[in-house]
């Protein structure tokens, strides 16, 4: 079936309600609170808040979001339908979704009739009514109401007429969505573009679309489901949510905008933004080969490919990154051609010319580096300072004099301390000095800044964010070589350096220093 290409598509953001069951993402209210102000600044639809009276965290949402001025965004409340057997007006869960005050109700009910009889333990006609009285109960009280029907798609498959009279009993109440949710997310694209079809040809009412990513297909089946008619689109930032999360809407709303047609925000250009604002609060590290705002979606690294896109861009890349607030990145490994280099170099105000004898040294270099086990893609500002040594635009920030770890364990008191000295001299100035750490690299990490903090207070705005080790060649056993891939950063950007050694303190060394200069 054709899509709906005269309706309008609305994005529905549930990241701070089913984004909050995946593993490990937690919110506080404020978070909350922060995040959907970011999500109306690009131009979200719907949010979901949460489910009122659930745990203080929603229910201080709630009061906080209905004082706020929101500019795209319609706040909604969460929750299900009455409970069986008794009036919806004396079931106090769904009083509470009106104590929310939000202008947009979602609830769920059950589709699957496995649902029906065995975890809710009644019968059709009632589960029925349950989800038509909740829609009609809601509606007479002013609110837009989008009914989540639960299991839809394992519920069709089991049963099509009861799957479907759960929809009219929505539709019957007046339910301004019907939302099909494939809730377990076992359903492949094929079958969610068929039954969408069917859904929104027997009922005529919008239909809504709720994946889940348990196959790795939840953003296919969004997008399949929108070719058969759905015009609202559930998703998380991230794709946060259980299991292995929900269809994620920073990889949807770019295919439907840019890819389908389908004018659903104003300013893309904020998605890499909303993408890591999110990880950010969630406390998560940022995906890197995430589509369209992952820092290598749209990295180069093979010489040819390199070579290509520095004549024309799009060769190898499917959109302009800025349409969706990322950016190009030229990746240098033993891969490299000139083209690397040379883009490289002009990305970092260092420009190269093409054929020049920098250019060849500076990527013979790199060869040379690579094959000692040094390793520049996460490592950029390592490669920075080595094309500056290059280029003799380098300048020393200090001198070493010499620096000294030592580990003590107390067998008696099971107590370990390290503490590592560093002499040094700055502008002729020498310094001396002793710090502890919870370990070696911790300790020298801490001497170096505390011998420099006077003459460069900038390092105070600066953290070793992680550390990484890895053996090269396992095969020289204790004589192998060690890579140590440090990030550090401020609170506004972040710079990876690496060093290599057959010492892991000289290794981890080397790292520090590049950080630090």
């Amino acid at each position: 079936m054709a899509a709906n290409d005269t309706a309008p598509l609305f994005l529905y953001d549930t990241t701070l309600r089913d984004g909050t069951q995946g593993e490990g993402v937690n919110f506080s209210s404020l978070d909350k609170i922060r995040i959907a102000q970011e999500l109306d600044s690009f131009g979200m639809h719907y949010i979901e808040g949460g489910w009122p009276g659930s745990n203080p965290k929603d229910v201080s949402f709630f009061e906080r979001a209905a004082d706020l001025d929101w500019q795209h965004a319609k706040i909604t409340a969460f929750g299900s339908t009455r409970r069986k057997l008794i009036g919806v007006e004396d079931d106090p869960q769904v009083q509470t979704l009106l104590e929310a005050k939000t202008p947009v109700v979602t609830f769920f009910g059950k589709s699957w009739r496995l649902h029906v009889t065995e975890v809710l333990g009644t019968t059709e006609e009632e589960n029925q009514a349950m989800i038509r009285d909740t829609t009609r109960f809601l509606k007479e009280n002013g609110r837009e109401v989008c009914y989540d029907a639960e299991h839809f798609f394992d519920g069709y498959k089991d049963s099509p007429e009861h799957a479907l009279a759960t929809l009219q009993a929505a539709k019957d109440g007046g339910a301004d969505f019907l939302v099909l949710c494939d809730t377990n997310g076992g359903t492949m694209p094929h079958e969610v573009e068929e039954i969408t079809s069917v859904v929104y040809e027997t009922l005529g009412i919008p239909v809504g679309i709720h994946t889940h990513d348990d196959t790795g297909v939840a953003v296919a089946n969004a997008l399949a489901a929108v070719r058969s008619g759905a015009t609202q689109i559930q998703g998380t930032v991230n794709g946060f949510g259980e299991r292995v999360g929900n269809c994620n809407l920073t990889t949807v709303t770019p295919n439907l905008q840019l890819k389908m047609g389908y004018p659903v925000v104003e300013d893309l250009e904020k998605l890499t933004h909303l993408a890591h604002f999110v990880d950010d609060l969630a406390n998560q590290t940022h995906n890197i080969r995430a589509p369209y705002v992952g820092s290598t979606a749209f990295a180069h690294k093979g010489g040819m490919h390199v070579n290509a896109v520095q004549k024309v861009a799009h060769s190898f890349e499917h959109i302009p990154p800025e349409t969706v607030g990322n950016r190009q990145r030229i990746l240098i490994s033993e891969l490299s051609g000139q083209s690397n280099v040379l883009m490289k170099a002009e990305d970092l105000g260092l420009p190269v010319e093409k054929g020049s004898d920098e250019a060849l040294e500076i990527l013979a270099h790199v060869k040379e580096l690579e094959e000692q086990g040094y390793e520049f893609e996460a490592a950029e500002a390592s490669f920075e300072l080595m094309l500056r040594r290059k280029l003799k635009s380098y300048r020393s920030f200090f001198t070493l004099q010499e620096y000294h770890c030592t580990y003590r364990r107390d067998g008696a008191a099971q107590y370990d301390t390290c503490s590592a000295t560093v002499k040094l001299t700055v502008d002729g100035q020498k310094e001396y000095v002793v710090a502890e750490g919870d370990g070696p690299v911790n300790a020298l990490d801490a001497a170096l800044r505390k011998a420099l903090i006077k003459f460069y207070p900038e390092i105070n705005d600066m953290e070793l964010q992680d550390y990484k080790v890895r053996i090269i060649d396992s095969s020289s056993a204790t004589a192998a070589r060690t890579r140590v891939l440090i990030l550090s950063g401020t609170r506004d950007q972040s710079w990876g350096t690496v060093g290599v050694s057959t010492n892991i303190i000289q290794a981890s060394w080397r790292a520090l220093v590049d950080s630090i200069e």
